[in-house]
């Protein structure tokens, strides 16, 4: 019998993800959740993925879902701020992971931890196209946000572009969220 107390003191603490925010905004105005951006990056993994036949759809969904969990935490950092430190939230971000699944059984803490160092390291087909997908989300949603108007769409240009070369399907979404860019940037 699993320990319910523990996924359920699980799922409570993540319920933190409705309301961290990120640095996008909606078409409405409204700073963009870390779970909004999730749902979103899963939903596009839903409609890619019939292009993808190497890719394990099970897998990738599950490293979509996963993929930020540590942001429940300490929040997120915008790229552009993580650029301007020199550095990498990953470390942080996976020790605020551990703290968020130590209620959880152990196979069950296991299995996320593993899908969580698996998108890190963008080795496997599922990770490399979890990683593009999450980086076109972002760029989508800069995109077609309601954004302040010093917001900065010049960083989108180069934002994410080593994990969204290679397969054709993502290089022609990037490519015309390029150009969306571009419009926005006039």
């Amino acid at each position: 019998m699993p320990d319910d107390t523990g996924i359920l003191d699980f799922l409570r603490a993540c319920e933190r993800l409705k309301t961290v925010v990120r640095s996008g905004w909606t078409s409405a105005g409204e700073r963009e959740s870390v779970a909004a951006h999730t749902w979103r990056l899963c939903l596009m993994a839903m409609v890619v993925q019939p292009s993808m036949p190497g890719v394990d759809f099970s897998r990738l969904i599950r490293m979509c879902v996963i993929h930020d969990l540590g942001e429940a935490i300490s929040g997120d950092i915008p790229a552009p701020e993580q650029a301007r430190r020199g550095g990498s939230k990953s470390a942080d971000e996976r020790r605020d992971l551990l703290e968020l699944v130590r209620p959880l059984p152990a196979a069950l803490r296991d299995d996320i931890v593993s899908l969580w160092d698996e998108y890190e390291a963008a080795t496997t087909p599922e990770a490399k196209l979890a990683k593009a997908l999450d980086k076109l989300e972002t760029i989508l949603q800069h995109t077609q946000g309601d954004n302040p108007p010093d917001f900065d769409y010049a960083f989108n240009l180069t934002y994410g572009r080593e994990y969204t070369a290679g397969d054709p399907l993502v290089v022609t979404l990037r490519a015309a969220l390029d150009e969306a860019t571009r419009e926005r940037m006039t």
